[in-house]
């Protein structure tokens, strides 16, 4: 499977958007922006409560809209309807933002998942069906390495690839061992997972995790989040692509 799209041009980090000019991430509005400017796109996958896929980073609604509570626990069609802050702009589906790319440029979507919990294949499941007829340009990923294996079962058509870190933010992984920690840091798990490519914490590199996954298996690995010029110039010694926010690179050189 051909790849070479994802390093190709950079990756707009949940779209190309910008909160001051009120075009809010994972929104119709910042995919549009970024198909505007040829930019591939990134954006964050969650399950609905009636099991349809949204486009949304956040467990709860807090952040980003009027409403409060967790995504999950809220239908499509519920979510629909509730407004993104200070915007016209609704929760999109991913039925929504594949017909608006429709294949013009490269889409990220990032499969997320509240691992260690047991392994649930659902969200796997149902990308699965809406990709079954994309022919647009199109990866997975996921932090959680269960994700990974899953979508490497169910969508082998498709190349798959494994987000990580450092793995030393004790906010997000206090529920992990010391020994998960180092696992996952150091993408040991890459026999079972078989990523196709990696996509690493800007601040974490360089690490020896992705330089094996580059210099010795030859896997691409792209980097997040680049928010400005001198980091995208630092990263690209470690890394083959970035995905970026907070600034243009086609504006800024390099």
């Amino acid at each position: 499977m051909d790849i070479s799209w994802l390093t190709a041009r950079p990756i707009a980090h949940r779209g190309l958007h910008d909160a001051a000019a009120g075009v809010i991430e994972n929104t119709l509005g910042a995919a549009a922006r970024a198909v505007a400017k040829g930019y591939n796109i990134e954006v964050d996958l969650l399950l609905s409560a009636d099991e349809d896929i949204v486009v949304f980073h956040d467990d709860t609604l807090d952040r980003l809209t009027t409403a409060t509570g967790r995504v999950d626990r809220r239908t499509m069609a519920e979510l629909r309807a509730i407004p993104i802050v200070g915007t016209e702009d609704r929760i999109p589906s991913l039925d929504d933002l594949l017909a608006l790319v429709d294949g013009h440029v490269g889409l990220c979507l990032e499969l997320k998942s509240e691992f260690p919990r047991r392994p649930d294949d659902r969200l796997v499941r149902r990308v699965a069906e809406r990709l079954a007829h994309y022919r647009g340009p199109v990866v997975t990923k996921s932090f959680d390495p269960d994700v990974v294996e899953a979508a490497n079962r169910i969508m082998p058509q498709i190349a798959h690839g494994i987000v990580a870190d450092s793995a030393t933010n004790l906010d997000y992984y206090a529920r992990f061992t010391r020994i998960e920690r180092f696992a996952l840091r150091h993408l040991l798990h890459a026999p079972r997972t078989r990523p196709k490519f990696g996509s690493y914490c800007v601040r974490d590199l360089p690490a020896p995790g992705p330089w094996v996954a580059r210099r010795i298996f030859g896997l691409p690995v792209i980097s997040w989040t680049v928010k400005n010029e001198e980091m995208r110039r630092r990263v690209l010694a470690h890394a083959d692509q970035i995905v970026f926010e907070g600034f243009d690179p086609d504006t800024t050189g390099g």
